[in-house]
């Protein structure tokens, strides 16, 4: 495998920025650039780009590897092996039995998460940037329930919106291969969080006899290099 990086990839790290640790949890995350892509970045990373991300912008092949980079780190610190997540039909990652983990990327930083089975049944991981304030108040309705609305100090709305996207899209990515079942923002809420990066979530929708309207979870969120980073581990 060549360890070198293309001109569209940097700060390739292990780390875990995040409060509360996951037991068996390993975390990669580097920056992109998609201006910066080569003809060749692929061939660098030995890495084969899927037909759908080969005849994609350069954006989207630029995170592409810069998740997958940090899919295959994470996997060689975690098992010894070096393998590439393959896109599923859903276009989630598949990853190696025992494995589970989830990849995100977006405003030149991706980040990927994985742990074994046995300490995780499912992870979420999701990385935003915070949304201007005339944004957020276009999207709160969309994103956040009445009861979230109502909860909300009006004077945070970039930061309650830009977080409950986040916490949601993660609950999402952790929940979703579980279930095999589709849900949507108006489908949970976020019952509280904390300025030490700690939140609570809640479905309200049935998912399946497990995960069912009322099911709660615990999240976790920090900001990182002007990114905020959310995390929802099935323990």
């Amino acid at each position: 495998m060549n360890t070198a990086l293309p001109a569209c990839l940097s700060d390739l790290r292990q780390h875990w920025p995040l409060p509360l640790d996951v037991p068996g949890a390993c975390l990669f995350s580097n920056r992109f650039d998609h201006s910066a892509l080569t003809a060749d970045a692929f061939a660098q990373c030995d890495i084969i780009a899927p037909e759908s991300i080969q005849r994609s912008v350069s954006k989207r092949q630029a995170e592409y590897l810069a998740g997958r980079v940090c899919a295959r780190s994470a996997l060689l610190a975690l098992t010894g092996a070096a393998q590439v997540p393959a896109i599923g039909a859903d276009r989630a990652p598949v990853w190696p039995d025992p494995i589970v983990g989830s990849i995100t990327h977006g405003s030149g930083r991706a980040a990927a998460v994985i742990a074994h089975r046995e300490h995780c049944k499912g992870l979420g991981l999701d990385i935003e940037s915070l949304l201007p304030a005339a944004r957020a108040e276009r999207l709160c309705a969309e994103i956040l329930t009445p009861a979230e609305q109502a909860r909300m100090d009006p004077a945070q709305v970039d930061t309650v919106v830009t977080l409950t996207f986040s916490l949601k899209e993660s609950l999402f990515k952790a929940l979703y291969p579980l279930v095999g079942k589709r849900f949507y923002f108006e489908h949970a809420e976020v019952l509280h969080w904390t300025a030490e990066g700690h939140a609570r979530l809640r479905l309200l929708t049935d998912l399946s006899a497990q995960f069912g309207n009322g099911f709660e979870i615990d999240g976790q969120f920090a900001w990182f290099d002007g990114h905020l980073l959310s995390l929802v581990a099935v323990r």
